[in-house]
């Protein structure tokens, strides 16, 4: 029976770095649509996912099996019910990156040169995705919590999106929908680096037996 159970353990990860992967993959086809918003590029991302989507229920499977078969306890029951948090926020992460690809088309005019941080930020939040899988599959506390950290990186570019957006405001009064659109999409960002931190912090759980939210 033990042997069952590490096997599905090891599914179970196998299937965390895929939904990683596809989060990575869909976060960078957002920030790719602020300077080609193909319908390509669209049809890409509802694929992505449609994958991500796909992926959440495999994992729910997976973890409702170990919890009915095995039926671990301290930590690996921890490590079973942090998995099954850490999917609902890698799904909104899916969900958040289509919207923004969603909105790029509807926007008065391309972001040009105001995307130049949206895409640093896309790139934090993605190295936030890959770093809070890892240090799950490794069981590596001090990974986990870097990724805590690192949502500093992601709001900061938020704040410097922010000052540039009231300067673009200040310059023209007529670019006022631009900046309210650009200032979505900077917020979408800034969520999927918080749903990365909710991620790492379901791992310092199920590595201490403490959630952040408790203390």
């Amino acid at each position: 029976m033990r042997n069952f159970y590490h096997e599905q353990l090891a599914q179970l990860n196998e299937e965390l770095i895929k939904m990683g992967a596809d989060c990575e993959e869909i976060i960078g086809l957002a920030a790719r649509a602020l300077t080609d918003c193909s319908d390509h590029l669209t049809e890409e991302t509802t694929r992505i996912g449609a994958a991500i989507d796909e992926r959440e229920r495999t994992i729910e499977t997976i973890c409702l099996k170990l919890l009915l078969r095995q039926q671990p306890v301290a930590k690996d029951l921890r490590q079973i019910s942090a998995a099954m948090k850490m999917i609902t926020d890698m799904e909104r992460i899916g969900d958040q990156a289509e919207d923004i690809v969603d909105l790029i088309p509807k926007m008065s005019k391309a972001a040009g040169e105001d995307a130049a941080v949206l895409n640093q930020m896309a790139e934090a939040a993605k190295n936030m995705v890959t770093e809070a899988v890892d240090a799950y599959v490794k069981q590596d506390l001090t990974l986990a919590r870097k990724v805590m950290g690192d949502d500093d990186i992601v709001d900061d570019f938020f704040c410097a999106m922010k000052s540039a957006i009231i300067g673009l405001i200040a310059a023209n009064a007529g670019d006022g929908e631009y900046a309210l659109d650009l200032l979505m999409i900077a917020k979408y960002f800034e969520r999927i680096g918080d749903h990365c931190t909710n991620i790492a912090e379901w791992v310092e759980f199920s590595l201490t037996g403490i959630h952040r939210s408790c203390q």
